[in-house]
């Protein structure tokens, strides 16, 4: 699992810093979570193939989280794109994208397949045989919704040395990988976990945009492997989180504390701090394992 930031500050795009925008590659999935200003720009930079993005996923209909969408819309069409791009997102984002390709005539040469969200409640959203993604609702000042990704279980790993003294077929390999019991070539029933064992870890990443603190997605990323929540204060100006309905550092600690997280991602941060390691060190002041995003950082899990 492999993450990509392209960018992770609130508010406006600056010179040195640029609004939310991440590449998640998981099961030979890459999937585009938001878009904000200069997302293509950045995609070309970390030499990212823009083919290879067949999903993207829009929080909520805030700029900083969107304003990108329409231009990589836009170029995807002058490149001649042809494979389908699926879009995840707040109702009204099917109309938003359409005027401008309307009043511009400039309609796609591609499939637009839009999959608009209004739910208050975790629902599935995409599914296919190594991947599943769910809302996560949260709580802005506009209809908002997190993503939570999630692999499925893996294909199981034989024990070589067991399914030979079994004295199984080759030809039956394929089954025992899936998790089927086999016959043997003395016709006896072989049962799977005595020749076989469990395949990698199945991986879980939250990302948890704009929010207010909300405790009751605890239940629907619990035990997530890593969660990206949003930290845009720091306590000095806890005061403007529950007014601008986003969360201090200290509070995406406490949700990655009361769900069991593996690490947590801080970003969404305020342009008013001239630094980022106090978002750390407040952060870890309630939970351990705290990693900062940055413009242009990849993260391996």
């Amino acid at each position: 699992m492999k993450l990509t930031i392209l960018g992770c500050y609130s508010a406006t795009p600056r010179a040195l810093t640029n609004t939310t925008s991440q590449v998640l590659e998981i099961n030979n999935h890459m999937f585009l979570i938001d878009c904000g200003e200069g997302t293509q720009i950045h995609l070309r930079k970390h030499k990212i193939k823009f083919n290879r993005i067949k999903h993207v996923f829009i929080s909520h209909l805030h700029g900083d989280h969107f304003f990108g969408l329409v231009g990589l819309i836009s170029t995807f069409r002058l490149l001649t794109r042809e494979a389908d791009l699926h879009i995840y997102g707040p109702e009204g984002i099917k109309e938003i994208v359409t005027l401008q390709m309307k009043l511009a005539d400039s309609w796609t040469n591609y499939n637009l397949i839009f999959h608009e969200l209004k739910s208050h409640n975790s629902e599935l959203i995409f599914e296919d045989e190594s991947v599943e993604v769910y809302t996560i609702p949260l709580d802005h000042r506009i209809y908002t919704n997190g993503f939570l990704f999630k692999e499925k279980e893996g294909e199981r790993k034989l024990d070589i040395n067991a399914v030979e003294d079994a004295h199984i077929n080759l030809a039956y390999f394929r089954k025992l990988k899936q998790g089927f019991d086999v016959l043997n070539e003395d016709g006896d029933l072989v049962k799977n976990n005595t020749v076989t064992m469990p395949g990698a870890k199945p991986k879980s990443y939250a990302f948890c945009s704009d929010t207010t603190y909300k405790e009751d997605i605890v239940p629907i990323i619990d035990k997530v492997d890593v969660l990206y929540h949003e930290s845009t204060f720091l306590e000095k100006h806890a005061n403007l989180a529950p007014k601008t309905k986003h969360s201090t550092a200290k509070e995406a600690a406490r949700i990655a504390k009361k769900a069991n997280a593996g690490v947590l991602l801080l970003g969404h941060y305020s342009t008013r701090y001239d630094g980022l390691n106090a978002f750390k060190e407040e952060a870890k002041e309630i939970f351990d394992n705290v990693e900062l995003c940055e413009d242009g950082k990849v993260f391996e899990f």
